[in-house]
């Protein structure tokens, strides 16, 4: 049998969703959909003194909390995801009485919290609908020749929440220079070049990058100075890069 990768060391008691087909050491019941590890070796729940407790999945936040509230024993479940090379939480096991007892906690105000949901939601599209104006001023300020209206699609599209584009950045968030000049090399590289067509045809990123820089600079060249490629001065190095 393959050994199983020990989870991480933490406070309270773990269960593990297995990704092979393994047996109980003890009872050699099998497979088990569940274990728990002692000394690297498998053993089902009933013989952890644990086939009492009940699974709960994740994505019920408050469901969760309240349970684990209310059960004197609980276990956190994780499974190992391979592609991220690290154990993930799945959900808890808890008494099935603290389960019940929670679920008719959480119907009780299913409504408040619906609603400070909704209140949360809204007050983080304000937030949302704040930062992109100025994260678009802030281009407008950096390239005042960039079209009022690109300028707010380039900041729309950094900034969107959740999306690790980099206006979500740190940077991006404290509106540093650098970062949105990013946000904007990007937006040409893939709106006005033929970047994205070199990436299918197989060319690598950076080899795309090389072939499409001159396009790039002069456009930022012209957002920035104002000044078409019809009249730079002649140099062998044509604009210089932002």
């Amino acid at each position: 049998m393959a050994p199983i990768a020990e989870p991480p060391h933490r406070n309270g008691l773990l269960v593990v969703q297995p990704l092979r087909k393994r047996h109980c050491v003890e009872c050699r019941n099998g497979p088990l959909p569940l274990l728990v590890l002692e000394e690297g070796a498998p053993r089902c729940l009933d013989c952890a003194d644990l086939g009492h407790l009940v699974f709960v999945p994740r994505g019920d936040t408050a469901l969760t909390r309240r349970s684990r509230e209310g059960s004197a024993l609980s276990a956190v479940v994780v499974r190992f995801n391979r592609r991220r090379g690290r154990y993930e939480r799945q959900g808890v096991m808890v008494e099935e009485a603290a389960l019940a007892l929670a679920e008719e906690r959480c119907l009780a105000d299913a409504e408040a919290r619906r609603r400070r949901r909704a209140r949360d939601a809204r007050r983080r599209e304000a937030e949302d609908v704040r930062f992109t104006e100025a994260f678009a001023r802030e281009i407008s300020r950096l390239f005042p020749h960039c079209p009022a209206d690109r300028a707010r699609a380039i900041a729309a599209h950094a900034s969107v929440r959740g999306s690790g584009r980099v206006g979500r950045s740190s940077a991006g968030r404290a509106l540093s220079e650098a970062a949105v000049t990013a946000a904007v090399r990007a937006s040409v590289r893939h709106t006005e070049t033929p970047y994205d067509q070199l990436l299918m045809s197989g060319v690598s990123r950076y080899e795309a990058r090389r072939r499409i820089a001159a396009t790039v600079d002069t456009r930022l060249w012209e957002w920035r100075d104002g000044i078409t490629a019809q009249a730079w001065p002649s140099s062998p190095r044509g604009p210089e890069r932002v």
